[in-house]
């Protein structure tokens, strides 16, 4: 065998070994190449998935709806200025170009069983204009009414929980934030007074700092009660609002006792006002006990 011919045999493997690894580095950088697409597919995918994910959460999160009313910080009276006047019945309708910077917002809860007049005892406070006014939602109305007090404009804004089963869900949302809570019962029924100690616990696990104040309604029908009827309702009822460390209040929205004088009591309480309540323990007249 001559020279030449052992020199392509000896070639000859080298040359084959040579084009396997040849493929097989051509097929490994395939492959690469196609893991690569995988991953950036999958990247992809991944991101996409979770931009829907977090809008779904975002979506099944909500918010409360708390836009209409803003929580301004209360201002103290400057210990040099004289003392404040409140005008109770005095109401203020705004216009574009009135400035908020002498605005204080002050959020009222009212709470306690359905039909005992809590929507009319707002009403009659906020007048009949406002009532029109009013937000509506399930479980809740939402009333509003501005007055002067020495200079500035007091807002109150009045959360008025229904009553019912189906409104227990908007007790956390109208109490907090409250500086006072109108927790209210019928005079001339007894199940509505003994329910008041239910709802002050329900508002006070939202709310621990709110002014309390106990309101006995329809006192112009309680007064048609027996005697000793009416004395077992204002035992009981002094007794409550001594539990709850709160003022007691006999009222009557059909003859406006005591409506607009509960709104006064709040702001003198608040802002510190030479104005005091005078107590009246007689009976068959409209309670004010503290």
């Amino acid at each position: 065998m001559s020279s030449e011919k052992r020199g392509k045999q000896k070639q000859a493997p080298r040359v084959f070994m040579a084009k396997i690894i040849g493929k097989s580095r051509r097929k490994t950088t395939q492959l690469c190449h196609r893991m690569v697409r995988v991953n950036v597919l999958f990247h992809r995918v991944s991101f996409f998935g979770r931009f829907i994910w977090d809008r779904i959460l975002l979506c099944s999160l909500g918010r409360p709806p708390t836009a209409p009313y803003i929580r301004l910080p209360l201002r103290d009276p400057p210990s040099a200025s004289p003392p404040a006047t409140v005008h109770a019945d005095a109401s203020m309708h705004t216009t574009p170009s009135d400035s908020d910077s002498d605005l204080v917002n002050l959020k009222i809860s009212l709470l306690g069983d359905c039909h005992i007049g809590k929507t009319t005892f707002v009403i009659k406070y906020v007048g009949d204009e406002q009532e029109k006014r009013s937000l509506q939602m399930k479980g809740l109305n939402l009333m509003d009414k501005t007055l002067f007090v020495q200079g500035a404009r007091i807002s109150f804004s009045i959360w008025d929980v229904a009553g019912d089963t189906g409104s227990l869900d908007q007790i956390p949302m109208a109490c907090k934030d409250s500086v006072a809570i109108l927790i209210m019962f019928d005079l001339t029924s007894r199940c509505t007074l003994n329910s008041v100690v239910g709802w002050y616990s329900k508002a006070r696990k939202w709310n621990q700092t709110a002014i309390p104040i106990l309101i006995g309604t329809k006192f112009d029908d309680f007064v048609r009660l027996p005697p000793d009827v009416q004395w077992t309702i204002v035992t009981q009822a002094r007794a409550y609002a001594r539990a709850m460390k709160a003022t007691l209040f006999f009222s009557s929205s059909t003859h406006n006792i005591n409506v607009n004088k509960i709104f006064k009591f709040i702001m003198a309480k608040l802002f510190n006002l030479p104005w005091k309540v005078e107590r009246n323990l007689t009976l068959g007249e409209p309670i004010i006990d503290f």
